[in-house]
């Protein structure tokens, strides 16, 4: 396994330089190739992806994870524009961040280039594979995808189909590359490979993302989970603030930018609660809340001190009575793990407190925490959320997958 690893990295590590000096007009041929096979081969991807369903479902994994697993039509072609939104965007490769020139002449370039080869590990959701390919294609970087063992089937037949168009546009076909097996040995394979790969991005649920943050001898890019809190404060609109919460918690349970915690200001709480939590439960929520949710909903269940600090990825949800803005942002910050977090407020001083205080990578005033997605923001695909602070923080688009380097021309200048 090792060998047959080895061999799929080398080749991504040969087609990266060949990739690197692409013309955006290249790059764009091959992403609207992609777009074109994506199309032709929805019917292979679709029934490679209906046994990877009927598979997880004999196995018994959870309806969550079913659905972040299974492609629709409707999901397939939101792949298809995800790669058309990449090709409308700028090349970021070659684009120079800052010029100045010194006084002895020398003038002075930072200018964007690609990462090299990025690995990218991710669970269930096939269309990662696809976003991370277009975005890797069109920054100028080779990628090497290892999907779950749950979507082996689909994540094959998508890159399948983008190493086609590769081939088709007169690019290396490995600038998109899988692991040949489903064998979880193979990523620990991978996280050694530090010679070959220059970054990795894990995808996924807390326990992959630790182990690969654990095991890799390659730098990674990373947010560990998603606990993210919707703050309805005593200055909010009560309608809007419901539309938010169950849009946060209900549209999609199962991704790391869905809400697990709902925070309300106590002067809010009895007229919030009672209807919020009874159309919550109308739409399948479990929820678990603090002494004083209980006192107004007395059949919620109780909150233990792991559920404040739990990424649920399901229809499960905490809900916390808070005395002020600033104990909100104090809970925030012992139990949030700064990625997505929002206020609900009509009050701009609020909002503004709030903004200021939570340091996460993506702070909402009045909106859903749902949009942290980089389609969403306007980036196109996304690469992955990173909750770091080095390098990229929250959704990764084109630049986050550039570093840069210095670029200097001179007329003989010799240092004195």
């Amino acid at each position: 396994m090792r060998d047959a690893v080895l061999a799929v990295v080398r080749e991504a590590r040969a087609a990266a330089p060949r990739l690197a000096l692409a013309s955006a007009e290249e790059k764009n041929a091959a992403l609207r190739a992609m777009v074109g096979r994506l199309r032709a081969d929805r019917n292979a991807i679709l029934s490679a992806n209906a046994r990877d369903v009927e598979a997880a479902r004999a196995a018994q994994l959870s309806e969550a994870l079913i659905d972040r697993l299974t492609l629709t039509d409707q999901r397939l072609d939101g792949m298809v524009r995800s790669v058309e939104a990449v090709i409308e965007l700028p090349d970021p490769v070659g684009a120079v961040i800052r010029e100045w020139t010194r006084p002895n002449g020398l003038v002075i370039r930072k200018v964007r280039v690609p990462l090299g080869v990025v690995g990218i590990i991710f669970e269930s959701r096939p269309n990662v594979a696809s976003e991370c390919g277009s975005l890797c294609v069109k920054s100028g970087n080779a990628a090497v995808l290892r999907g779950g063992a749950e979507a082996f089937r689909s994540n094959q037949a998508i890159a399948a189909s983008l190493r086609r168009a590769l081939q088709e546009a007169g690019l290396p076909e490995a600038a998109v590359s899988t692991l040949p097996t489903a064998d979880r040995a193979a990523v620990d394979v991978m996280l050694q490979l530090h010679d070959l790969i220059d970054v990795v991005i894990p995808r996924g649920g807390e326990a992959l993302i630790r182990k690969v943050a654990d095991t890799s001898r390659i730098p990674v890019i990373k947010h560990a989970k998603g606990v993210c809190h919707v703050y309805v404060d005593e200055a909010a609109d009560l309608e809007m603030a419901q539309a938010i919460a169950l849009n946060a918690k209900c549209q999609r349970p199962a991704t790391c930018n869905a809400m697990e915690t709902l925070l309300v200001h106590e002067r809010a709480a009895k007229a919030f609660l009672p209807d919020c939590l009874r159309r919550l439960r109308g739409s399948g929520v479990e929820l678990r809340g603090c002494e004083a949710t209980r006192r107004l909903v007395p059949d919620v269940a109780a909150a233990t001190e792991a559920d404040w600090s739990t990424e649920y990825l399901d229809l499960i949800l905490s809900v916390k009575v808070v005395r002020s803005l600033d104990e909100a942002v104090e809970h925030i910050a012992r139990y949030g793990s700064a990625h997505s977090d929002a206020i609900v407020t009509q009050d701009p001083r609020h909002a503004e407190r709030f903004v200021q205080a939570v340091d996460s990578a993506a702070v909402y005033v009045n909106a859903s925490t749902r949009f942290t997605d980089g389609f969403q923001f306007g980036l196109g695909a996304e690469i992955g959320i990173s909750t770091d602070r080095l390098h990229a923080r929250g959704p990764m688009g084109l630049e986050e997958l550039t570093t840069y380097k210095y670029v200097v021309h001179g007329t003989g200048q010799l240092r004195e």
